[in-house]
């Protein structure tokens, strides 16, 4: 057993448990810590992939009480009905537009530039949902509940720029949410449930196409990942949502464009590959 590549499957479920969730890109993050810990090729770019359903986990383990419900209510519970579709609904576009653009997006998109500019364009998008908020614009959706189908459609699509490589997936649903008419902490939980079937489909879909990487050896490394990425997760996410109850998003933003320069510096010395997906 392999002790070393333990410690990093260890360290890259901490890293991708505590950013999957946070409007920062956990996909810059995991290429720089794969950079960093010398982690290169496509079976770490499938390691990445799967242990995300550990971070996912958490999510299921946090609301699984809410889960159930929804599922034992669907036949005849109106609100269990309407928050399934919603989910579906605002699930759909990006699934779509991920299966068919993927190759796309991961041949011609992953690269230094749009990387970066993703991070810092989407951390002044932050600052520019904040300041409306503070400016006093409503926030008319203040329960998951209360999400109607055309908001769950809005956020879904405003959900497929996330796509282009880190823009973050949570950042774009949270962010898009606001801008949408959702209270803040309203949006946050919504882009926990979209998470739920996004990242699953993610998963399955690349184990599917790259399965022949997987190998019985590697279990280990794939056990220790995503039981760190849950465990990271649970604890991030518990953060947030009493995080987002008391405060803004700023700090994100300028962490988001503190990282994108920091993407330019270390492409531009060379230090890290940033083409990596």
């Amino acid at each position: 057993m392999d002790i070393l590549l333990l410690i990093k499957a260890a360290v890259m479920g901490v890293v991708e448990g505590l950013t999957e969730f946070l409007p920062i890109s956990s996909t810059g993050h995991l290429i720089l810590a794969a950079s960093l810990m010398d982690m290169p090729g496509e079976r770490t770019k499938l390691f990445e992939v799967v242990i995300q359903t550990g971070a996912i986990m958490a999510i299921v383990s946090l609301y699984v009480e809410r889960l159930w419900k929804t599922v034992l209510g669907l036949p005849r519970d109106r609100t269990a009905q309407r928050f399934a579709v919603n989910v579906v609904v605002g699930f759909l576009p990006a699934a779509v537009a991920g299966v068919l653009f993927i190759d796309i997006i991961k041949n011609v998109l992953f690269n230094p530039l749009v990387v970066a500019l993703g991070f810092i364009v989407g951390g002044l998008v932050i600052l520019w949902a904040e300041r409306l908020q503070a400016r006093g614009a409503s926030s008319r959706v203040t329960d998951v509940d209360a999400v109607s189908w055309i908001d769950a459609l809005k956020v879904g699509l405003i959900q497929c720029v996330a796509l282009v490589p880190g823009v973050s997936r949570s950042g774009a649903t949270i962010v898009g949410a606001m801008l949408v008419g959702f209270e803040r902490k309203t949006a946050t939980e919504f882009s926990f449930f979209l998470a739920i079937p996004m990242l699953f489909g993610a998963a399955t879909y690349d184990i599917y196409k790259h399965h022949e990487l997987l190998s019985s050896a590697d279990v280990p490394m794939y056990a220790i990942g995503l039981l760190v990425s849950w465990a990271s997760a649970w604890v991030c996410v518990r953060w947030l949502l009493r995080f987002v109850e008391s405060h803004n998003l700023v700090p994100f933003a300028w962490y988001r464009i503190g990282f994108g320069l920091l993407i330019l510096l270390t492409a531009q010395m060379g230090w890290v590959d940033w083409s990596s997906s």
